[in-house]
Formats: C-alpha cells, sequence, structure tokens
C-alpha cells in the first residue's frame, strides 16, 4: 500500500519514493540544549518518532540523524542577540560545554521516557566545525557569501528560489521597523560566520579564513546532514517554525553549495497551543515531563495525547485535556490486561483490521484514525483473544504505548486505608449510603479508589 505524506515544499500530499529502496535517509532538527526541554519542544520528537516508526512498519530500513545545537544560536533568528549557549553558561556559572552536557543528558531521558527511538546518530555543532568552514568556503568560490563588520554573510537575492518552501517573495520585502537590516544587503540575508567582537572573549570561538568567531544557527545542519545523509536525501523533518527562515537558509545555501535538490520531501509538526496561543513563557504552557509527572501524569499519556490529533493540526493543551487522554490510556490498560487473562476462542480477524490501521497511518500518518481502529479491535468480541493482542502488539510497532509490558499494578496499602475500606463495605452492607460516600472521599485523600465489584471492593490507587 502506498504511503502518502504531506509534503510542505508543494503544499499537497504525495506518494512516497524513497531514493534508495534500501534506505530511508531522515534529518531532523534538534535541540538547542542550553535550557530543559518543554512539551511543546517534545512534540516534534514524537512526531519524527512516528514517521520513523511507520516508515519501518512498512518495511523500510531507516537512518535518522538529529543534531545538538551547542553553539551559535542567537537569542533572535534575525543573527541578532546574545549566543544562548553562551549566555546559560554564564547564568549557571558553568562551562558551554557543561551546559550542553547536562541538557542534552536530561533530553535523552526524556526522549527515553516517551519511547522515541533514538537516531543512528546525534551530531554536535561544535565537532562539526571543519565542515561547517568548507560549506562556508565552497559558497563564497561560488559568489554567493559577502562581508560585513559582524560576520560572513550568504546573500539571498543570489539564489533564484530563495523562499520556495514558505512561499516567500523576498523582492517584496521593504525594510522598516520590524526587519532588522544592518549591514545587510537585505532582510532576508542570514550569517554563515558570526565574528568574535572583540576576539578571545566567547568560551566557543575558532580560527577561521575570515577571523575568529563562529558559525551561524543555520550552517551546522545544512554541513551535518550532508556529511550523514549525502547531498541529495529523502525527508526532513522540523517544527513549522522552521518553515520561513531556518529550513529556507538551510535549502539555500545546501543547492547554491552542491547544485543538487537538498531534500525531497520536508516535513512539519504544528504549534502547541495553551489558552490558544503558542505555549511560551509569557503565554504559559512549558510543563517539562517532570513537572507532568508530579501532577500525576506519565510520560506514555503525553504520547497518547499527541497521538490523538494530526500532526499538521496545531494542538491546545491544557491539563483538562491531557485528563480525556490519562483516561483513555488508563481505559487501554485495563481492557488489556482483562485480555491477557480471557481464553475467548473466536475469530481471526486480522487481516481486514491490519488493513484497516495501514490505511490510516499510511494517509500521512494518521495516528487519529488509527487509534480508533485500536480501539475497535480491542473491543470487538468476535476475535480471538490471542490473535488479538498479537494484532495489538504489532500496531504498538507504530502508537509506541507499551501495549505488551502493561500489567497489573502492585500497590502496598496502607493499613489505614485498608481499615477504611473494611468500614466502608460494612455500611454498604448495612445501606447507610451516606456514611458511606465520606469513607469514599477520605480514602481518596490517601491517594486511592475503591471499586465495587461483584468479588467486593478493589482498591487503585489513583
Amino acid at each position: 500500500m502506498e504511503l502518502k505524506l504531506y509534503n510542505t515544499l508543494t503544499r499537497k500530499k504525495e506518494t512516497f519514493k524513497p531514493i534508495d529502496k534500501k534506505e530511508v535517509h531522515i534529518y531532523s532538527c534538534g535541540p538547542t540544549v542550553y535550557w530543559y526541554q518543554h512539551i511543546g519542544n517534545l512534540k516534534a520528537y514524537i512526531f519524527s518518532d512516528t514517521l520513523r516508526r511507520i516508515l519501518l512498519y512498512n518495511g523500510y530500513k531507516v537512518k535518522q540523524v538529529i543534531n545538538i545545537t551547542d553553539v551559535g544560536h542567537l537569542t533572535s533568528d534575525a543573527d541578532e542577540g546574545e549566543d544562548k549557549m553562551e549566555k546559560a553558561a554564564r547564568r549557571e556559572g558553568k562551562t558551554a560545554q557543561d551546559i550542553a552536557d547536562y541538557y542534552f543528558r536530561l533530553f535523552a531521558e526524556d526522549l527515553k521516557k516517551l519511547n522515541i527511538l533514538p537516531p543512528a546518530l546525534w551530531c554536535k555543532a561544535t565537532e562539526h566545525i571543519k565542515e561547517q568552514i568548507e560549506l562556508i568556503k565552497k559558497l563564497e568560490k561560488k559568489g554567493y557569501t559577502y562581508k560585513t563588520s559582524d560576520g560572513i554573510y550568504f546573500d539571498s537575492f543570489k539564489f533564484r528560489n530563495y523562499g520556495k518552501l514558505a512561499k516567500i517573495n523576498i523582492r517584496g520585502l521593504k525594510f522598516g521597523k520590524r526587519i532588522s537590516i544592518g549591514e545587510k544587503k537585505h532582510p532576508t540575508d542570514f550569517a554563515l560566520w558570526k565574528f568574535s567582537n572583540p576576539p578571545r572573549i566567547r568560551q566557543q570561538e575558532w580560527e577561521s579564513p575570515w577571523g575568529i568567531g563562529f558559525p551561524g544557527w543555520h550552517i551546522e545542519c545544512s554541513a551535518m546532514s550532508m556529511k550523514y545523509l549525502g547531498e541529495h536525501f529523502d525527508i526532513h523533518t522540523g517544527g513549522e517554525d522552521h518553515i520561513s527562515v531556518h529550513h529556507t537558509n538551510e535549502i539555500a545555501q545546501s543547492e547554491c553549495a552542491t547544485g543538487k535538490k537538498f531534500v525531497n520531501y520536508w516535513m512539519h509538526e504544528a504549534f502547541m497551543l495553551y489558552n490558544g496561543e503558542k505555549v511560551s513563557k509569557s503565554k504559559g504552557g512549558l510543563y517539562t515531563l517532570d513537572q507532568l509527572a508530579e501532577k500525576g501524569y506519565c510520560p506514555l499519556v503525553y504520547r497518547c495525547f499527541m497521538l490523538l490529533a494530526s500532526y499538521r493540526k496545531p494542538i491546545n493543551f491544557s491539563l483538562e485535556t491531557l485528563d480525556a487522554a490519562k483516561s483513555a490510556y488508563e481505559r487501554l490498560r485495563r481492557k488489556i490486561i482483562e485480555l491477557k487473562k480471557a481464553e475467548h476462542k473466536g475469530e481471526d480477524l486480522t487481516e481486514e483490521y491490519e488493513l484497516e490501521f495501514l490505511k490510516a497511518i499510511n494517509d500521512d500518518l494518521n495516528t487519529p484514525r488509527a487509534i480508533q481502529v485500536m480501539w475497535r479491535v480491542v473491543d470487538d468480541i468476535k476475535f480471538d483473544t490471542k490473535k488479538k493482542l498479537s494484532l495489538l502488539y504489532k500496531f504498538d510497532e507504530v502508537l509506541s504505548l507499551n501495549i505488551k509490558e502493561m500489567q497489573e499494578e502492585k500497590i502496598n496499602v496502607p493499613a489505614e486505608v485498608k481499615h477504611l475500606v473494611d468500614a466502608r463495605e460494612r455500611l454498604r452492607k448495612e445501606k447507610i449510603w451516606a456514611e458511606a460516600d465520606v469513607l469514599r472521599e477520605r480514602i481518596r485523600e490517601f491517594g486511592f479508589s475503591v471499586k465495587d465489584t461483584p468479588e467486593g471492593p478493589k482498591i487503585e490507587k489513583i
């Protein structure tokens, strides 16, 4: 069955055709490791992981590379402001390397909690300075660069197709209060190499043919992706905020340097919203996974929440909407536990459900529809239990919700809670309902709930 992917470059769904049938190459824009990654940041990696898992499900081998930005990303995407790594190092009284190592480790731990597959390669900008300098030299030799007092810039007007990804008419842009120009020739020109001013004051700076300095933010992704995936590769992923600047600039510098098409399929996930606006320090919603865990939401509840919406549509986050995902995840866990205990001999409906699931995921990663298929399988009483579980385990190769590992939790119930449950049960038998309800609430205050079953009261952790 054909796999259809939405290509930002063409603004339409296209049948996926790999360059090499043996292996699909994906480059995913990674984090700038100067601070904790919040759930809005992590959304992008759930998306790219789902894409990778769907490719694997379709029988492709996949080589994914993710970069680590540990130098060159300034506080403004317009080549202005302070380097985020230098600023963080000063804030915490550590070296920039220590900052990068610490926050990358935390990021990698978050990915593991979310069941996100590690890439074939993590590549750090600071470990590829030579490759970035060589790429800039190629652009310089071909006449695409010019020098200002603060760096070497790419002349965007010399690339005829500049802005094709974002559909920008660069010649229609006007200088003004909202466009910083400085010594740039054009508002869309961007830094390839920034000079240290004055030299020897930064922690991270290198010798270059143009003077002591550090690479611009965009050049790292072109240099590293082409080194490990080739000058022309299959898929590039990232957030939609990268379309107009970062990815547009990657295309320009890469295609001018090589004379080849850079990437076949550009795929972008939409923003996470909080109260209808993009999550931010001022608007709110910047929870970390650990902060959500403190509120009772495990990382896989958050993954489930992301899978319930299309990656291309903005998703409005709140603890209330996360509660719905938590309820769905807990219901799934209970159902799977019940299925593991059941011995129902029924029909083998594997083929028809597997086809439906494949249709869903191959329609541009339609995980909401795939989840619906999963629930239909779970609730189908005609489906042989053993074969049903086997199929659900296969679906989980894409969904990665740990279905196979779902089992009843062994909970330690304090003696006081047990006494309350026993007392409540006596009251229920005597039909003293009001007092029984009071004890139910006292049980909840201890972090437990009680479920009445034909076999007697069942205690669960909230």
